[in-house]
C-alpha cells in the first residue's frame, strides 16, 4: 500500500488498484482530495501490473460534493476540469465504487469514470440548484447522456437525491453490491470489466439520448410552465434548464464551455451568495455559545399537549410522527373528538398521497392518546401547552402542571408573544419552563423558535434543540420580548402595509410588491387566508379599523368569499371595489388624502424597518447571530431564500443606505421609522451585521 497523501492511499490487489479516500467528515473535493486523485490515478495508470483502477471513500461516504468553503476563493492546484479529463481518458477502465452520497461535484467525478457500482443504501444527486448554483463540472452535460433529458431535467432543478436502485434502473450505476461489501464487490467487477474486455465508456460520447431529444422542444416549454411557480424568482432552476438544452443542441465541448459561463456567472451573483449563506446559516443555529455539546439531555419518551385546537393537534402529529407517544388534553369532550379525527383525517390524506402506508397512519395513531384530565400528564416528560393567548389562563395552567407533573419534566408554552419569565414564575420550577413556539400549521412548517427564559436550564435548551431535529423541525433559540424574532420583525411591516392602504395604494398593490420581492403571499392576502376575525370580539367592535369595519360587514376572509379581496367559488382571489371603497371613506375619515406612492417606497416601507428591528434585537441579546434572523424568516414567514433573509438583504443593499432612508422616513412619518442604535454604529464603523 501506497501513502499518496494524508487523505488517500493506493493498494494493488492482483491487477487492480484501489485508490481510497479518507478525508473526513465527507469526502469533500478539496484541493488536497483532487490533487491526491490525480496523482492516484495517474501512479496506476502508470503501473504496467495494473489493468484496472477502482475509486473509493474511507468514512460513511462517497465524495459528497465540491468543498464549498473554497468557493469564491482563487482556486488553487489541480482543478476539477483536470482531474476529470484524467479519469476520462484513463487508458484503463476506472470504476467508482459508491457508499452513502455521490452529490454534486462528487458524482461528476464518477460520471467521467467509465463505469460505476454502489450499496442499495447509496444516493446520488446534483444538488447545487440548492445553494444557487448547477452542475459546473460537466454535470449538466453527462447526467441526460446517461438518464435521459427528462430524468435529468428533474434532478438538476430539484437537487433530488437518487436511491441506488432507482439509479441502476436509469442506467446512472452498472451495478450494485451487497451491503457493506463493497471493496470487494467493486474489485470483482473491475476484474470482470478487464475479462470481457469491455470498452473505456465514456459518458460524454454517448448521444443517443440527447439526441431523441432535440426535436422535441415542447419537453422544455411544458417543464417550465409545470414548475413555473416553484422556481419563481430563482435564476438557477432556469441556468439549469438553459444547460440541458445545450447538452441536446450543440456539441458536447461546446455546451461545457456553456454550461461553465453560466457556472460562474450564477458563483459570482448575489442569489448564490444569497443561498450559500442561507447554507452555513442553518447550520450555524444549532451552535449555542454558552450551552457546552456535551451539555446532559433529559430522556423524552412521553409527551403531552394541553389543547386540541388547530395548533395542539398539528403540534402532537409532529411527535407521533417521530415515534413518540402523546397525551392530548381538552376541556370538552366535542373538541377533543373533533381534534383526534382532524389528526387521523391529515394522516388519512398523506397516505392517499402515497406519502404514508396505512401502517404507518395506524402505528401513530396508537401512540395518541385523548384525555379531559391534566393528571393524565403526570408522567410525561415533556407537556406543551397551546391554548390560547391570554397570560392569566397560561399561568393558571403552568401553576396546576406544577403541582400534577413529575419533577425533571420539562415544561413548554407554545406563546408566539408572551412573556415567558411570567409564565415560569407561576412555577416552582422556572429553570424547566421553555417556549416552543411552533408555526401554523405546526404539522408543516419547519420553523421552531426555541425561546429561552431568564432561568431556562442549559439542559432544557438543548434537549429542545435536540427534540427540534428529531421531530423534523429547525429549532433557533430566541430570548423573551414580545414577539420573539419572527413575530417582532413581522409586527413591522404589518405596522407600515396597513398605513400604506390609507395614503393611497390598495392592498393588492402592496401584495404585488411584496410577492414579486419573493413572498409567497402579500400581508392583505395572508390575513384573508388566516381570517380577519382571528382574535376579533364582535360585542367589543367599534369600527377603529380597517379590519373591524370589514368582519362587521362579514367580510372576514376567504372563509366568508371576502375580505380585503373578493373571492369565487374556488377560493381565487380578485380586487374588490368594495374594499377599496371603505378604505377610502376610512383614509377621509382619519384625514388622509391619497398620493401616489412608488413600488420603491412599498418596499422600503414594508422591509426596512424589518431590518432596524432585527437591529434592536441583536442590540438586546434576543437572537445569538444575524444569521440566525435569517434562519427564522427563510423557515417561518417565507422570506424568499434566494434573498438570504433579512440581515443578508440588508448587507448586499449596503447598511449605509438602508440607515439613510430610515432617517429620511423617520422625519416624513416619525419616531417608527428611529433608527437603532446598533445600526447607526455599524454604518459610523463601516461593518455589516455579518460581522457581528
Amino acid at each position: 500500500m501506497a501513502l499518496i497523501s494524508s487523505v488517500a492511499d493506493l493498494s494493488v490487489e492482483g491487477n487492480v488498484a484501489i485508490l481510497t479516500l479518507n478525508s473526513p467528515p465527507v469526502n469533500a473535493l478539496s484541493a488536497l482530495v483532487r490533487k491526491s486523485i490525480h496523482e492516484g490515478i495517474s501512479l496506476a495508470i502508470g503501473n504496467p501490473a495494473v489493468d484496472s483502477i477502482v475509486l473509493i471513500c474511507d468514512g460513511k461516504t462517497f465524495i459528497a460534493g465540491a468543498d464549498i468553503t473554497e468557493f469564491g476563493k482563487p482556486p488553487s492546484g489541480v482543478s476539477l476540469r483536470e482531474l476529470q479529463d484524467t479519469i476520462e481518458n484513463s487508458p484503463k477502465p476506472v470504476i467508482a465504487a459508491i457508499h452513502g452520497t455521490a452529490l454534486g461535484g462528487g458524482l461528476e467525478t464518477a460520471l467521467v469514470c467509465h463505469y460505476r457500482i454502489a450499496v442499495p443504501s447509496a444516493r446520488c444527486g446534483l444538488p447545487e440548484v440548492n445553494l444557487g448554483l448547477l452542475p459546473g463540472a460537466g454535470g449538466t452535460q453527462r447526467l441526460p447522456r446517461i438518464v435521459g433529458v427528462a430524468k435529468a431535467l428533474d434532478m438538476v432543478t430539484s437537487g433530488v437525491h437518487i436511491k441506488a436502485r432507482e439509479a441502476l434502473e436509469m442506467g446512472l450505476l452498472d451495478e450494485l453490491a451487497e451491503e457493506g461489501q463493497l471493496r470487494s464487490a467493486a474489485i470483482a467487477f473491475a476484474r470482470k470489466v478487464i475479462a470481457e474486455k469491455r470498452p473505456l465508456i465514456k459518458v460524454r460520447d454517448q448521444n443517443s439520448k440527447v439526441e431523441a431529444a432535440r426535436n422535441k422542444p415542447d419537453l422544455f416549454v411544458e417543464f417550465r410552465k409545470a414548475n413555473a411557480r416553484k422556481f419563481r424568482g430563482f435564476l438557477a432552476p432556469e441556468y439549469n434548464i438553459r444547460c440541458i438544452e445545450a447538452a441536446v443542441n450543440l456539441p458536447f465541448d461546446e455546451a461545457l464551455q456553456f454550461e461553465r459561463a453560466l457556472f460562474t456567472e450564477l458563483m459570482n451573483g448575489v442569489q448564490s451568495a444569497a443561498q450559500r449563506h442561507y447554507f452555513f446559516a442553518s447550520r450555524q443555529v444549532k451552535n449555542i455559545p454558552d450551552v457546552p455539546a456535551d451539555t446532559p439531555l433529559i430522556p423524552v419518551k412521553k409527551v403531552g399537549i394541553i389543547g386540541a385546537g388547530t395548533m395542539g393537534g398539528g403540534i402532537a402529529m409532529n411527535f407521533l410522527s417521530a415515534g413518540i407517544p402523546v397525551t392530548i388534553v381538552e376541556t370538552r369532550q366535542d373538541a377533543l373528538d373533533r381534534s383526534l379525527k382532524t389528526i387521523r383525517a391529515n394522516y388519512d390524506n398523506t397516505a392517499k398521497k402515497g406519502r404514508l402506508s396505512t401502517a404507518d397512519v395506524e402505528r401513530y395513531m396508537a401512540l395518541l392518546k385523548g384525555s379531559l384530565v391534566l393528571e393524565d400528564l403526570a408522567d410525561s416528560d415533556l407537556v406543551i401547552e397551546a391554548i390560547f393567548e391570554n397570560m392569566g389562563v397560561k399561568k393558571e395552567v403552568f401553576g396546576k402542571l406544577d403541582k400534577i407533573v413529575r419533577q425533571g419534566a420539562i415544561l413548554a408554552s407554545n406563546t408566539s408573544a408572551l412573556d415567558l419569565n411570567e409564565i415560569a414564575a407561576a412555577t416552582t420550577r422556572p429553570e424547566a419552563v421553555v417556549g416552543l413556539h411552533f408555526f401554523s400549521p405546526a404539522n408543516v412548517m419547519k420553523l421552531l423558535e426555541v425561546v429561552r427564559g431568564e432561568k431556562t436550564s442549559h439542559s432544557v435548551i438543548a434537549t429542545a434543540m435536540q427534540l427540534a431535529a428529531k421531530i423534523g423541525k429547525i429549532a433557533v433559540l430566541v430570548g423573551v420580548c414580545p414577539g420573539f424574532v419572527g413575530n417582532r420583525m413581522l409586527a413591522q411591516r404589518q405596522r407600515e402595509a396597513n398605513k400604506l392602504v390609507l395614503e393611497g395604494p390598495m392592498p393588492w398593490d402592496v401584495d404585488r410588491v411584496l410577492f414579486d420581492f419573493g413572498f409567497p403571499m402579500g400581508p392583505f392576502a395572508m390575513s384573508d387566508l388566516a381570517g380577519l376575525d382571528l382574535g376579533w370580539i364582535k360585542e367589543k367592535s367599534s369600527s377603529s379599523t380597517l379590519r373591524e369595519i370589514l368582519c362587521e360587514l362579514d367580510r372576514r376572509g376567504q372563509k366568508t368569499g371576502a375580505g380585503y379581496y373578493d373571492y369565487d367559488e374556488k377560493r381565487q382571489a380578485r380586487p374588490s371595489p368594495v374594499s377599496e371603497q371603505l378604505i377610502r371613506d376610512f383614509a377621509q375619515k382619519k384625514g388622509k388624502s391619497a398620493r401616489p406612492v412608488s413600488d420603491e417606497e412599498i418596499l422600503q416601507r414594508c422591509i426596512y424597518p424589518m431590518i432596524n428591528e432585527a437591529a434592536k434585537i441583536l442590540e438586546e441579546g434576543i437572537a445569538i447571530r444575524a444569521s440566525d434572523i435569517d434562519v427564522v424568516w427563510v423557515n417561518g414567514y417565507g422570506w424568499p431564500v434566494y434573498r438570504g433573509g433579512p440581515t443578508f438583504y440588508a448587507d448586499s443593499i449596503g447598511l449605509d443606505k438602508v440607515l439613510a432612508k430610515m432617517q429620511e422616513f423617520q422625519a416624513d412619518y416619525g419616531d417608527d421609522f428611529k433608527p437603532a442604535k446598533l445600526l447607526v454604529d455599524m454604518v459610523a464603523r463601516g461593518r455589516k451585521f455579518s460581522d457581528l
